[in-house]
């Protein structure tokens, strides 16, 4: 017979003495013993479960006991044996500088019409837009005066000439004839040069003409009719009123670190990947390397240069530019596998299973997702890759309970 059914009988007999008024309250408490011993004995409390064991030093090594918690968030890996690396950089595309125009506007004036759009085409020559500028036609007055001058100079020094010959003047007026045409040269070409530039040379209209001189793609657009314009809005931190490129090669931005910088000289091929194409990688070179650390990031600009004639990519998209290094003989392991203690790096091997080993490495090259290890771990070893920082603690407080003295009975 169960304890539930033993105790069955003595709660009916408690029952039954509340059915009596003068045995009430003395039953109540009989009543309420047997349904506490009652509740005891169906509900028992629960057995206290034994404290995990700590881990213990032995020798130079930590050693977990079996199936311990912590054992499972301490992930590891394989060494393994170094041949090359495949750094990977912050990349940006950019316009190609050497074929990219950026117009702003030499004098002030209005804009009158606009002749070319993004993504419009163009030829070297062609006019973007023309503004009517009092500034640019008084520049074309000045081109004009010049051409009159120098004609008077040229017939001026035409007759004195005829007259030198004639021995009518002296050698003196005369040179002083062609002293002042040879100034009306130099005057006129200064003037016929900076209208030339912007427009016509001869007729003095005010309209000013923003010219392409290069051919390529209108790749930027900041300007619209009847809009004001000065030479004052132009240069850095301003937008250009038009910029033209040639977008079917682009130069790629690279940010690179000094250990890395050895591996990035000109003629280097890289691969570039994007977020975009995730499934495709395109091949570039290495044109240029900066001279210089930039203070603040520590980083030294790369430039290279990546075809794009099926024009599928863009400026200012970001990407990731990847490198093959050899490296010296060693081995690989995840960056998060080793620590620094002062001068000191180190890393955790596991021996077997539930122990591990500190040691005391030396770097070969450290990159940002791995590191190269020349001394300390061996090709197959198995390397703490996670919450090494744990290991460390619990190999400490391993030790200061190793070394403390035992407490007196």
């Amino acid at each position: 017979m169960s304890i539930r059914q033993n105790l069955q009988a003595p709660l009916r007999q408690a029952a039954a003495l509340f059915n009596t008024p003068t045995k009430r309250i003395i039953a109540g408490g009989s009543a309420l013993a047997i349904a506490v011993l009652a509740y005891t004995v169906l509900n028992p409390t629960p057995t206290a479960k034994p404290p995990t064991p700590e881990p213990i030093v032995q020798g130079e090594q930590l050693r977990f006991p079996a199936g311990h918690p912590q054992i499972a968030l301490l992930g590891t890996v394989a060494a393994k044996a170094a041949e090359s690396i495949t750094i990977e950089l912050p990349a940006r595309l950019v316009w190609n500088e050497e074929r990219t125009q950026r117009i702003y506007p030499a004098f002030a004036g209005r804009v009158l019409s606009l002749n070319a759009d993004i993504g419009q085409s163009v030829n070297a020559g062609q006019v973007l837009a023309t503004l009517a500028s009092p500034e640019f036609g008084a520049a074309q007055a000045d081109t004009a005066k010049a051409m009159a001058d120098a004609q008077v100079a040229e017939r001026a020094l035409a007759r004195h000439q005829t007259l030198f010959e004639a021995d009518v003047i002296s050698r003196k007026e005369l040179d002083s004839t062609e002293a002042e045409a040879l100034r009306a040269r130099a005057e006129l070409a200064r003037a016929q040069a900076r209208t030339r530039m912007y427009g016509s040379a001869q007729n003095v209209n005010q309209q000013l003409g923003l010219a392409a001189t290069i051919k390529g793609v209108v790749v930027e657009r900041n300007l619209s009719a009847g809009q004001e314009v000065r030479p004052d809005q132009g240069g850095p931190g301003n937008p250009a009123l038009f910029v033209v490129s040639d977008p079917s090669v682009l130069w790629v931005q690279i940010d690179a670190r000094e250990a890395d910088i050895a591996s990035l000289q000109p003629g280097t091929q890289i691969s570039l990947t994007l977020p975009n194409y995730p499934d495709q990688s395109f091949d570039a070179k290495i044109a240029a390397t900066g001279d210089f650390i930039d203070s603040n990031t520590r980083a030294i600009k790369v430039r290279a240069v990546v075809d794009n004639a099926k024009r599928l990519l863009k400026a200012e998209m970001l990407g990731t530019a990847r490198i093959q290094r050899k490296l010296a003989a060693g081995v690989l392991v995840p960056s998060s596998a080793v620590q620094l203690r002062g001068a000191e790096h180190w890393a955790y091997v596991q021996t077997e299973a539930g122990v591990y080993e500190p040691r005391r490495v030396k770097l070969g090259y450290e990159g940002i997702k791995e590191v190269l290890i020349v001394e300390g771990v061996q090709a197959g070893e198995q390397i703490v890759k996670d919450n090494g920082l744990l290991l460390a603690r619990e190999f400490r407080i391993a030790q200061e309970n190793a070394h403390k003295p035992a407490e007196p009975k």
